[in-house]
């Protein structure tokens, strides 16, 4: 996937870059060690910080108000500025989302090389502007830094009622596990940057990413659901946002490998061995709270793609197991391809995989 520059000249951003989208983010384990070492925050109105490792923070400003915040910026995973850009906003926005809040305004966060074409970074930003619009966030601002690698993307603030946030901790016992996107955009980008993928596979991995999570957030805050817990599914894979959920709410989360969904030549991907940095980081970091029960030997591709790094992933969502059916069909029919990926159980924090 390219697109020409108004210089006349060929994109190719996947090969600028040594990782690409949420893939290139820090090591779990790294960001763990250092987060867990800082000392504990004393205001009594933040709901929401990062020792829960949640999709967003939240700030309380009245008993009905608070605000979401976020930032998300990462390098290419495709090789249009235009769609890398709208990609960094549907992925920066669908934090906020995550938290069931509504964003208002984002500052763009650029990093770019100074010699390169600044035609790309228009593209990129004329994507992003076109995604916010669209999701009625004013873009208000912004910085830039010279950098060798191209990144981009957004801090964003929402209001949320701080009576009705949507955390990753709050999974109880017997709650159904719904996923609703596929997973593979980790090997799918990485077979692209290597030149090996299907013009199929990128299509769907392209059209994932762009997926808003806004109709999702919408249908999952309305109370006849009884969502408990969600956190969306990016950098670190499901396996390690499961693991922010498992250990946030002190349960057991059993899921049935054969039912996560998969991206069109995810599979095939990883059989090439196109496996990102980030998958191998984020197995190493989660592994050890998974216990798996499938009889499948560890390089298994479904096993593997478990720990895939998603960008602008679906949503893993912990709800009251007796309105799981419902609940999909909503989904479904909003156009997501939701899926129960397994239950809620008693037991030590980790996770089970069958």
């Amino acid at each position: 996937m390219t697109v020409p520059t108004q210089a006349g000249t060929t994109a190719r951003l996947t090969q600028r870059v040594k990782a690409g989208g949420c893939a290139s983010k820090l090591a779990p384990g790294i960001l763990h060690r250092v987060l867990s070492s800082l000392p504990p925050q004393r205001d009594e109105n933040v709901l929401v910080g990062f020792g829960t490792a949640d999709d967003a923070g939240v700030y309380r400003l009245s008993d009905t108000q608070a605000l979401v915040q976020t930032v998300d910026f990462f390098t290419p995973m495709v090789d249009s500025a235009y769609i890398f850009g709208q990609i960094a906003a549907t992925n920066a926005l669908n934090d906020v989302y995550a938290m069931g809040g509504e964003p208002l305004t984002a500052l763009c966060v650029v990093c770019f090389p100074q010699e390169e074409d600044p035609t790309l970074l228009g593209e990129m930003m004329r994507g992003g502007l076109a995604v916010m619009g669209d999701a009625g966030c004013a873009v208000v601002g912004g910085h830039s830094v010279r950098d060798p690698e191209i990144k981009f993307g957004y801090a964003v603030t929402g209001l949320i009622d701080p009576r009705r946030v949507l955390m990753n901790s709050a999974a109880r016992p017997g709650d159904a596990l719904l996923l609703t996107k596929r997973l593979g955009t980790g090997v799918i980008t990485t077979a692209l940057k290597r030149g090996e993928a299907h013009g199929a596979w990128v299509e769907a991995a392209t059209a994932s990413m762009l997926a808003s999570n806004k109709a999702a957030s919408e249908i999952l805050v309305r109370p006849e659901f009884e969502v408990h817990a969600m956190t969306d599914v990016t950098g670190f894979g499901l396996m390690g946002h499961a693991r922010g959920m498992a250990l946030g709410s002190g349960v057991r989360l059993s899921i049935e490998m054969e039912r996560v969904p998969l991206l069109e030549g995810a599979r095939a991907a990883c059989e090439a061995g196109c496996i990102p940095g980030g998958l191998l980081t984020n197995r190493e970091f989660a592994e050890c709270m998974v216990e798996d029960r499938t009889g499948r030997p560890a390089e298994d591709c479904v096993r593997t793609l478990l720990y895939d790094p998603q960008t602008a992933g679906g949503f893993l969502i912990s709800a009251d197991a007796g309105k799981a059916e419902t609940l999909l069909m909503a989904l479904r029919a909003a156009g997501y391809p939701a899926e129960q990926i397994g239950i809620v159980v008693d037991g030590d924090a980790g996770i089970v995989v069958h």
